[in-house]
C-alpha cells in the first residue's frame, strides 16, 4: 500500500501543539500498530493535513476525526479524497462528549495527539472509558514512560496510578523529531491503552481516589504521614497494612486505592 503525503501548504500553529507527520515509514509502522478493520467504529483525534487519515480511511473504509483547526479541514478532505467515506466532527476534543457520540458503539480512537494538552486529554478520555475498546496514540516519550512506569522508579507518579486503576499501558516503539514537520524538541512514542475489562483492584469513589494520589504525589519527597495528614489517620495506615514513613512512589496502585478506601470522604473531596 502507498500512503498520501500531506500536502504542505499550511503553516503549523504552535497554539494548537502542532507538528505535521510526514515520515512514509513511521506513518505505516502506526497504522499497523492500530490494525483498523472494516466495521470499527475508529475515531482520529487531531487528523490535521490527514498523514494517517488517507491510511487508515484506506483500511477501515470508514473513518470519523476530530479536529479544532477548521483552516486544515479543506486540507484534510483533499488528502482524503476517495479512500472511503470520512466524517469530520470540527470541535474541541476537550469538550466532545465521546459517551454520547459513541451511541452504544464501542470506540477505537487514535491520533498523534497535541503534546500540551496529552494529560488532561487523557483524563478526559477515562471519563468515558466504559464506551471505548482501545486507544493508540503517539504523545510526547516523557509522558509515555509515566504511562507506563513501575513504582519506584523515577517516571512512577500520579498519571501512573490513575491510568492503571483503569486501564493497561503499553509503550509500542519510539519516534524521533525528524518524522515531523516542524520537528518537535522531543522524542515522540507510540502507547496503547486498553480499558480493563475487569478492573485490577476496587475503586468506589473514583474522586476519593484521585484525592488521595493528587495529595501523595503534591508532595512526593515528604512521607506519606506528612502528604497525607489531612486523608489518611493512623489506624487508616494500620488497617491497609501500610507503613506512613513510606513515600508516595513506593506505593503500587492498589495501595492508593486501599488508603483512598479509608479516607473520609469529607476531607478527600476538599484536598
Amino acid at each position: 500500500m502507498t500512503f498520501h503525503r500531506a500536502p504542505v501548504r499550511h503553516q503549523a500553529r504552535k497554539r494548537f501543539g502542532q507538528h505535521f507527520l510526514h515520515d512514509q515509514n513511521v506513518i505505516a509502522r502506526i497504522v499497523d500498530a492500530i490494525a483498523p478493520q472494516p466495521g470499527d467504529a475508529l475515531v482520529e483525534i487531531g487528523p490535521g493535513l490527514g498523514a494517517l487519515t488517507r491510511p487508515l480511511l484506506e483500511r477501515a473504509r470508514t473513518l470519523e476525526v476530530i479536529e479544532l483547526d477548521r483552516d486544515v479541514i479543506p486540507h484534510l478532505r483533499e488528502a482524503c479524497a476517495g479512500a472511503g467515506t470520512l466524517t469530520v466532527h470540527s470541535a474541541d476534543v476537550l469538550d466532545f462528549d465521546l459517551r454520547a457520540f459513541a451511541a452504544g458503539r464501542r470506540l477505537r480512537i487514535c491520533g498523534n495527539l497535541p503534546y500540551n494538552i496529552s494529560t488532561p486529554l487523557l483524563f478526559h478520555l477515562l471519563e468515558a472509558r466504559d464506551v471505548i475498546h482501545d486507544m493508540t496514540f503517539m504523545l510526547q516519550k516523557e509522558v509515555v514512560m509515566r504511562m507506563a512506569a513501575q513504582p519506584d522508579t523515577g517516571d512512577y507518579g500520579r498519571l501512573t496510578v490513575m491510568l492503571s486503576a483503569f486501564c493497561q499501558s503499553t509503550r509500542l516503539f519510539d519516534v524521533g523529531p525528524g518524522a515531523f514537520r516542524p520537528p518537535p524538541k522531543v522524542d515522540s512514542s507510540i502507547v496503547r491503552v486498553i480499558p480493563h475489562e475487569t478492573p485490577p483492584f476496587d475503586v468506589p469513589d473514583t474522586a476519593r481516589f484521585a484525592a488521595v494520589v493528587a495529595a501523595a504525589f503534591g508532595q512526593r519527597r515528604k512521607t506519606l504521614r506528612n502528604s497525607l495528614s489531612n486523608l489518611v489517620d493512623a489506624a487508616g495506615f494500620a488497617a491497609c497494612s501500610i507503613d506512613p514513613s513510606r513515600r508516595a512512589e513506593t506505593l503500587s496502585p492498589a495501595e492508593f486505592a486501599a488508603l483512598a478506601r479509608t479516607a473520609p470522604l469529607a476531607s478527600a473531596d476538599a484536598s
